[in-house]
């Protein structure tokens, strides 16, 4: 498809990648509630004496901004993708072409 033919948009494939972004960024935040439970547990652990999981704690704790932040940019990017797809049903143009 060239620019001459016109934008079109297969509307419910991308409602759908709208969905499974959201479907990502909700499992990514249960993972970071996984996580920060396992990390309050070792930590517990190593103050009773096994040390090895304090260690294991800082690891977690070292990876769970970086999984709070990808569910963040999922849940935007769901909102945005959804808000484009609006947006081309309207016939908005500007809201349309937020991607260019």
């Amino acid at each position: 498809m060239n620019s001459r033919d016109g934008v079109y948009m297969d509307i419910p494939a991308v409602r759908n990648i709208s969905k499974r972004f959201g479907t990502v960024s909700d499992v990514l935040k249960n993972v970071s509630k996984v996580l920060q439970a396992l990390i309050t547990t070792l930590k517990t652990t190593a103050f009773v004496g096994l040390v090895g999981g304090l260690a294991l704690a800082h690891y977690m704790e070292m990876m769970k901004p970086f999984i709070d932040q990808m569910a963040q940019k999922c849940a935007e990017l769901s909102k945005d993708v959804s808000g484009s797809v609006d947006a081309y049903e309207r016939g908005d143009a500007q809201g349309a072409t937020r991607f260019y």
